[in-house]
């Protein structure tokens, strides 16, 4: 009976979630950036940058500082749900002025930043026209010959990670097993999640190569996905109702999805950055002001299951490390 009043929590909630596919009009929130062309968020010079960021501009490649950087993917690169929303932006988009793309912008400085970042992005709509509220352009509509850096979040829509989060919240309310949606994508054998990510790769691997051919100059960064469960231990089941025998397999799915996308970028010859490991211990169990992912109902402004300010400033660092 706990189990099954869980899941209908689980599952009222969910009918906001979107996860990574999460699009919502948001265009009540105000912020100061302008529009750039068709969806994309264009903030010259960034307003609110640091005072001294332009000395750490010196740490980009030659041509960033002052060239085009352009953030590309979905709803993670985004920053949905978090005030303030660019009010230029497509409303599906929900993109924030304080995702990781434009935290690093302000840190360095950089002008000509372009955001085209959407929540709901997949491989797909880097090159056409994303279905979604204002819809959005494709995504490789912002990139230049010139553009000398280039952020891409992108993937987790590709598995259908929306599609797992609200399977898994169902299926916890089983009574004929320990692990239910373990069962379910594991049936006969066969790993349906692994079949999904390794059927990704070759999508990210175009996706990277699509970039270097529409800017031969960029610096590629391929961001990953941080922790949304913890490492050990129990759940939380007011943040993630799923089933406790079904943890050890949904544990492997964010790092074997990073994992993929470390190799397809260094096959490719663009960069990993690396967000898993300094998110841990700010899983989505930890308290509001240490976790990084708010759960289904989120106590900090953000979508469900998605990064918060908080998350996002986590991202920005591993950014600018790997930016040095």
């Amino acid at each position: 009976m706990r189990t099954t009043r869980r899941a209908i929590a689980g599952l009222a909630a969910l009918t906001a979630l979107v996860a990574l596919s999460a699009c919502s009009d948001d265009s009540d929130d105000s912020g100061s950036s302008a529009d750039r062309k068709a969806g994309a968020t264009n903030a010259p010079g960034v307003p609110g940058g640091d005072k001294g960021a332009s000395a750490n501009a010196k740490a980009l490649p030659a041509a960033a500082s002052g060239a085009t950087f352009v953030a590309l993917g979905d709803s993670y690169a985004a920053g949905v749900k978090i005030p303030v929303i660019v009010p230029a932006a497509p409303p599906g988009c929900s993109r924030s002025e304080s995702n990781y793309a434009h935290l690093v912008a302000r840190q360095h400085n950089i002008t000509g930043f372009v955001d085209a970042t959407c929540g709901g992005a997949r491989t797909p709509d880097m090159t056409a026209g994303q279905q979604t509220q204002g819809s959005p352009p494709p995504q490789f509509d912002a990139l230049r010959p010139d553009t000398a850096l280039v952020t891409l979040g992108i993937g987790g829509n590709d598995i259908g990670f929306s599609e797992i989060v609200t399977t898994c919240v169902i299926q916890s309310r089983s009574t004929t097993s320990t692990q239910p949606c373990t069962d379910k994508y594991t049936a006969g054998g066969n790993d349906e999640l692994a079949k999904r990510i390794a059927e990704t790769g070759p999508k990210i691997a175009a996706t990277i190569a699509g970039i270097k051919e529409r800017s031969p100059k960029a610096r590629i960064l391929v961001v990953g996905y941080p922790t949304i469960l913890p490492e050990s231990g129990p759940t939380c089941p007011a943040q993630v109702p799923v089933a406790e025998g079904d943890l050890p397999y949904l544990r492997k799915v964010v790092p074997a999805l990073n994992d993929m996308l470390a190799k397809e970028a260094a096959k490719q010859g663009a960069e990993y950055v690396d967000t898993y490991a300094g998110s841990a211990g700010h899983d989505v169990c930890r308290p509001a002001g240490t976790k990084w992912v708010e759960g289904i109902k989120p106590e900090a402004p953000a979508a469900p299951v998605h990064p918060n300010a908080l998350g996002q400033e986590g991202m920005a660092k591993a950014v600018l490390a790997k930016l040095g």
